[in-house]
């Protein structure tokens, strides 16, 4: 879906919360509720209150890869984002232009066969397209040292234009974040869960919200494109997957929080509804049509209307909810991107959070 609300530059967020003034957390964004087409504005530390004792949180364990890296085509410098590594040892990669403030601008085709030196001794030798439908992406096969190795001595968190300036790693890393076994993760934050602290999942934890862990490793976001996503890596484990299906059967409501935990869940689930174990790659895009079997609700960061993650709030909330929202969003002065507010989007036919029993601040 392409909405027609316009999102002013003044509003994406340019430095994390914690960064605006002093005393203040990563909690200090605001929550924009959506109960269908009703709109309400909040705190994001709030969201204790709004949750019901029963309810569960599933959220994206996947840690953040330092996953862009200078290079060099020939004399020309070039910035490499590494979005998926494959099974066969290659890895997807975005070839962009340095834009001369620190940030990338998207680069004319490259063609097939073309090498990209890298520091410690990588270099890349491009191949096809990750995708028929764009070339943005494109399989590359790796010689010398291993990538994750060079990324954590070189690299850098990849950062675009309506960002103010770099950040440490550290701060794209959520609470949730869980080192995997084999060095692998996100070419970029799972941004939906950045405003939790501690503090507050401990909480929501004592007001009885339930969490369920998944892991989702995504990849580079098509700045300028807004494709569907790519196929990525997931893994719903046993323990999640009867938790979830334990909270469904309890009258409990799921809420995902991301799209990347949506995405990872759906992947799990069953036509009839039920989740399973499972884990591979997921090539699953949720769209109205398709619907949603498990997720009641989603939290989210604000897209810009042009996205294609917009078809997943569609699938959950449906399109007057989600226009209603974003209309709301801008005239609210919500701040967007990773950095910016959050919006909990929940369908008309759900327990309206005000109702919950014994769960008010």
């Amino acid at each position: 879906m392409t909405l027609t609300v316009r999102v002013p530059r003044e509003l994406s967020a340019r430095v994390p919360a914690e960064q605006r003034g002093p005393g203040l957390d990563r909690d200090a964004v605001r929550l924009l509720v959506s109960h269908g087409t009703e709109a309400s504005h909040h705190a994001f530390r709030e969201l204790p209150r709004l949750l019901c004792a029963g309810d569960l949180l599933v959220v994206n364990t996947s840690p953040t890869l330092a996953a862009a890296v200078d290079g060099r085509i020939g004399h020309a410098r070039v910035v490499v984002h590494f979005s998926t590594r494959g099974d066969d040892g290659r890895w997807a990669v975005e070839i962009r232009d340095p834009d001369g403030t620190g940030t990338t601008r998207a680069r004319a085709g490259t063609p097939a066969d073309t090498e990209v030196v890298l520091p410690g001794g990588v270099r890349l030798v491009l191949e096809e397209p990750l995708s028929a439908e764009s070339a943005r992406l494109c399989w590359a096969r790796v010689s010398g040292p291993s990538v994750l190795g060079m990324l954590r001595v070189h690299g850098r968190p990849i950062r675009y234009s309506y960002t103010e300036r770099d950040q440490p790693l550290s701060v794209y890393q959520t609470v949730f974040a869980v080192p995997s076994a084999d060095g692998s993760g996100s070419a970029e934050m799972p941004s939906a869960a950045r405003p939790f602290t501690g503090r507050l999942v401990a909480r929501l934890v004592s007001r009885g919200v339930l969490f369920a862990p998944v892991v989702l490793h995504t990849g580079v976001a098509s700045a300028e494109a807004h494709e569907p996503p790519y196929p990525e890596r997931f893994s719903v484990s046993g323990a999640s997957a009867r938790l979830i299906n334990g909270v469904r059967a309890g009258g409990g409501r799921v809420i995902a929080v991301g799209t990347t935990a949506v995405r990872a869940v759906e992947s799990a689930a069953g036509p009839d509804g039920v989740v399973r174990a499972a884990a591979g790659w997921t090539g699953l895009v949720v769209t109205p049509e398709r619907g949603v079997r498990v997720v009641d609700g989603l939290l989210t960061g604000l897209h810009e209307p042009e996205a294609s993650h917009l078809l997943m709030l569609e699938a959950v909330a449906g399109r007057a909810a989600v226009e209603r929202g974003y209309e709301q969003a801008v005239r609210g002065h919500y701040l967007w991107h990773e950095f910016g507010d959050v919006h909990l989007v929940l369908p008309a036919k759900t327990a309206h959070p005000e109702r919950c029993d014994g769960n008010q601040a």
